[in-house]
This record gives C-alpha cells, structure tokens and sequence, in this order.
C-alpha cells in the first residue's frame, strides 16, 4: 500500500490550490485537511515549525513545507504517476523556476492590498500588478513556444504557479473596482487563464471570484475577533 498523502492548508489559499493541482495533475489520492479561518492547527505548528504557515504537504507523516518546494517534491516522488510537471531540460526547468519566484513576489503583496486584508494605495496596487503581468505575458510567449500553456502541450509548474492567483485576480477586482487581468493589455495571458481553468486537472481547485470575496470578509472579521482577544 503507498504511503498516504495529506495536504494541511486553506482552500482559499493560492499556495494551497497550486499543491492540490499538482497533485490532481499526477492522479495521486490525498486527504486534505482544512484549516480554521483565523487560526492555525497544532498539526500545522508541529509540521511547519518555521514558518508556521500552510500549504504542508504530509507524505507517509513526514512534513514538507512551502508550496513551490512541494510542487517540486510531488514531481520527484511521483515521477512514475502522471506527466512531469517540470521541464527535463535543466535550462527550461531554470526559466521557469525563475518566473515562478517572480511572480510569488510580485502578485502576492499588492493583491493583498487590493483585496483590502493590509493597507496602501490600491491604484498603486493595481499598477503593480499590471506591470507583472506584463511581463508574464512576455515570459508566457517564450516558454509556451506557441503552444496552450507554459509548460507546453499540458500544464507545467509555471502554469500551476501563474494559475493560482487566477481567482484572486477576479476578486481584487471586484473589491477595488480596478482593471487586474485585463484583456486588452494582455490578451495572450487572458485567454491562457481561460485555458488553465477549463482543463480536467483544475476545475474547482481555482475558487471563483465571488466566493473568494465573501471569504475575505469572513478572514477580516476572524482575524479582528483574535486580536480583540489577545490580552
């Protein structure tokens, strides 16, 4: 019997999301457990001691933790299973993981603003956004090589990572009422994450806009209810 898979994480999480894809991606079973809104499990603390954050993927009970590590991780452990995930090419494999770190630094931080969960100018926000867009779509063009996705024919690390944020791009939107994935500026990325979306291995695993927006309500009230506790 192979050794069970657990996942530990929020499904709201574009971190958590990318790791339940990729697991989807190489048909391998796992049991996901859902964290409390606003609060972090003991099995989360003891896995993470570091970080103390989500994803954690539990493998056999033996903890691995940050979502780009594990993506990598779930590749080599379950190399037999599915397609890889990484390109074999150690130059591509390098692109790649080179645009993933790119677009975890700069998406994450000015999402979070425009979803309103920290403060600053969500214009500026915006901005920021747009412009690492811009080069996504640019770095889509080079590594897709013509081709449907990133990674190729099928969904690669890159698309995993990009394709996370799908659904925080739609609720930032409709929280700020500004332009995120636009269409016109980037047309090519645009229809790409239409793609990503529609393929078998992601499905409800990118949450819809909507239901990202009431969570965020759901978070803020959480978290201000913990703060007000503390002595």
């Amino acid at each position: 019997m192979s050794e069970p898979v657990v996942v530990v994480g929020g499904w709201a999480s574009p971190f958590v999301s990318r790791v339940c894809i990729a697991l989807r991606l190489k048909g391998v079973e796992y049991e996901f457990l859902q964290e409390a809104v606003g609060r972090k499990s003991e099995l989360l603390l003891r896995s993470n001691p570091v970080y103390k954050k989500m994803p954690v993927l539990l493998h056999g009970g033996r903890p691995v933790c940050e979502s780009l590590v594990i993506l990598q991780y779930v590749d080599e452990a379950f190399s037999a299973a599915g397609k890889p995930i990484l390109p074999a090419d150690p130059y591509h494999c390098a692109v790649h993981r080179f645009w993933a770190e790119y677009a975890d630094s700069k998406l994450h931080s000015p999402l979070r603003t425009l979803r309103g969960m920290v403060g600053g100018d969500k214009a500026d926000a915006a901005e920021q956004v747009s412009a690492a867009l811009r080069q996504l779509e640019e770095a889509f063009v080079e590594c897709s090589c013509g081709k449907p996705y990133f990674g190729g024919d099928d969904v690669g690390f890159l698309d995993i990572v990009v394709g996370s944020y799908i659904g925080w791009f739609g609720a930032a939107e409709r929280i700020a009422g500004l332009p995120v994935l636009d269409e016109a500026r980037t047309p090519r990325l645009a229809a790409w994450a239409v793609r990503f979306c529609a393929h078998e291995a992601v499905g409800d695993l990118v949450p819809d806009a909507a239901r990202l927006v009431e969570f965020g309500e759901v978070l803020r009230a959480a978290l201000a209810a913990n703060a007000s506790s503390r002595p």
